[in-house]
């Protein structure tokens, strides 16, 4: 559960280490894991409410298949993934965030442009690393336009001087304001360019970021006005890579609940390898409580 290895390769390292003494079935191991999951579920309750009350989380969602259909895994985490909690879901949209700490949550949201976590929390920071990558795209895709290089440009002055000013109480007001209009100067060239060269119906993906960084202007530059606000979702993002590579061994869970599992436990695991200096002994007194 704990490290990107699959069934198989855990039952072979036990089996190799006691000399094959020790040969577990695979309906043990995911009785483990189920076992782990349920005698957790309050500790998984209290993560649930120290998220709802945090002033700032990221969420993301990522795909993941089950008998060869697709399911979704849902993270929400604190800066610097203080807490954090997986969630499996069989859809995604509104019905994936039903019983997530996103459905109920009143604080400020960091996510990607999935316009789903927009009917949530109460203020919103777009992902600007995704933003970035998408400027990158249209410099190389609509080279003779230049509203995406100056717009990547502003993005990296403004996130160094936000980070330059981190411990700060607030940023000062002139130089943000002098930001937002570049930024607004920025987007006028845009408007003026695609005017003057349309999007071509091949790609379209410059010509929307545009009119998403237009119409979502508070959500690109929260980071500015609110320093606890991070700039980036690559919090989120870390806690599902961990996911991703788990299904890349796994392949294919058997059931939905051995995602299900799967999550409850890593949840559990994540809190316990940050107050235990060994793993080990602080799920064997899981187990034993």
């Amino acid at each position: 559960t704990d490290c990107a290895v699959s069934i198989d390769k855990s039952r072979r390292i036990l089996s190799d280490l006691t000399g094959g003494k020790l040969n577990i079935s695979k309906g043990m191991v995911n009785k483990l894991c189920k076992e782990l999951a349920s005698k957790t579920e309050g500790d998984r309750r209290k993560v649930f409410a120290d998220l709802l009350s945090a002033p700032v989380m990221h969420t993301d969602c990522t795909n993941a298949r089950v008998n060869g259909k697709s399911a979704y895994v849902f993270v929400c985490s604190t800066p610097e993934e203080e807490k954090t909690l997986y969630f499996a879901r069989e859809k995604k949209g509104h019905e994936g965030v039903k019983g997530t700490v996103v459905q109920d949550y009143q604080g400020i949201l960091v996510h990607d442009h999935e316009s789903t976590f927009y009917h949530y929390g109460t203020k919103h920071q777009e992902c600007l690393a995704h933003v970035q990558r998408y400027l990158k795209n249209s410099m190389e895709n609509e080279p003779s336009l230049a509203w995406n290089k100056e717009m990547h440009s502003l993005l990296q002055r403004m996130i160094h001087y936000r980070n330059e000013h981190a411990d700060e109480v607030s940023l000062d007001l002139e130089v943000v304001t002098d930001f937002e209009s570049e930024y607004h100067a920025i987007l006028e060239k845009a408007r003026e360019e695609y005017e003057y060269e349309p999007p071509s119906e091949y790609y379209r993906d410059g010509y929307n970021l545009y009119r998403r960084m237009r119409e979502k202007e508070t959500e690109h530059l929260l980071f500015l006005h609110d320093l606890r606000v991070p700039t980036t979702n690559n919090t989120a993002e870390r806690c599902l890579r961990d996911i991703k590579r788990k299904q890349t061994f796994v392949m294919a869970f058997r059931s939905f609940e051995s995602l299900e599992h799967l999550c409850q436990s890593k949840s559990v695991l994540l809190e316990v390898r940050k107050n235990n200096p060994n793993v080990y002994d602080a799920v064997v007194n899981i187990f034993n409580t």
